[in-house]
């Protein structure tokens, strides 16, 4: 008589938006190079948190303060819904869920136009956040120079616009965390010693034409990234761990020429509307700190 398969007790948390960038599919390659002792984690390009997420499956963060940034307002009021209300955004999803048509989905992200869109109440925010998260192309977020959400509707037969198991797990994961609107520059404010800072920027663009930067209404390039890079060489003063994802490009790989624990890698990358020149393409991970 055959024995009983034991599963073990585990349980799977992972982002409840789907992130363009996000590094999912790259865990198995950052997980190992990840300083093996640290204090508390930031992560102040929050996007969709994979990193943070399997951290916190593997019980990596225990006892750790953590801290998630991101200067996008309606991502951090997602966060914080997801935190603190869960049952009351599932059951605005539903509702949502159950209208979803493409006539529903522009007046959705109409809302931002309106100029008591700010007045609304968070949940209502974060349930529409969330909803063009899962029904728009390719889960992009991309926004105008007003602020105004632009991206069109998604070709998806049945989104999955309410995983009631993903968002109560992802509310148990950010129970200890503290989710700031605001600047990655604000890292310095709280690090220390020994720390731990994952830094996943927009990327720097491969081509003058490739950009999608634009996830807030503020620009993400040449100086933004060399504003960045000084921010990297600050935390490396202090005794930080630090951790940069980026594209690899001639520009990123002399900006970060002195530091040698270069890992290039291999990532899907899909927002392209042209199937045929979606595909894997190189990146840099770049660590402040040495093998141990």
């Amino acid at each position: 008589m055959t024995a009983p398969s034991i599963q073990p007790n585990f349980t799977k948390y992972q982002p409840f938006v789907k992130w363009v960038g996000g590094k999912r599919g790259l865990l198995s390659q950052i997980i190992p190079l990840i300083p093996k002792e640290f204090n508390n984690y930031f992560e102040p390009f929050v996007g969709g948190g994979a990193l943070f997420f399997e951290l916190y499956s593997l019980g990596l963060l225990k006892d750790k303060k953590v801290y998630l940034f991101d200067i996008n307002s309606e991502l951090i009021n997602a966060y914080n819904i997801v935190k603190n209300s869960p049952s009351e955004l599932i059951k605005n999803l539903k509702e949502f869920k159950e209208k979803h048509s493409k006539e529903f989905y522009y007046e959705i992200r109409a809302w931002d136009r309106d100029e008591s869109f700010l007045q609304r109440s968070e949940i209502e925010r974060a349930s529409r956040f969330i909803y063009l998260n899962k029904t728009c192309f390719n889960g992009l977020y991309r926004v105008n120079s007003k602020g105004y959400h632009n991206v069109p509707i998604g070709s998806y037969k049945n989104p999955n616009i309410c995983d009631e198991l993903v968002i109560y797990n992802a509310s148990e994961a950010l129970q200890n965390a503290i989710i700031l609107n605001s600047s990655y520059k604000d890292v310095i404010l709280h690090v220390k010693e020994n720390d731990f800072v994952y830094f996943d920027p927009p990327y720097y663009p491969l081509t003058p034409t490739s950009s999608f930067t634009s996830y807030s209404e503020f620009s993400f390039l040449e100086k933004e990234q060399v504003e960045l890079f000084e921010i990297f060489k600050e935390l490396d003063k202090k005794n930080c761990h630090v951790f940069q994802s980026n594209s690899d490009t001639e520009f990123i790989d002399e900006l970060y020429h002195y530091y040698k624990r270069h890992k290039i890698i291999l990532a899907n990358r899909n927002i392209n509307s042209n199937t045929n020149k979606r595909g894997k393409i190189q990146e840099l991970l770049i660590r402040s700190y040495k093998d141990e």
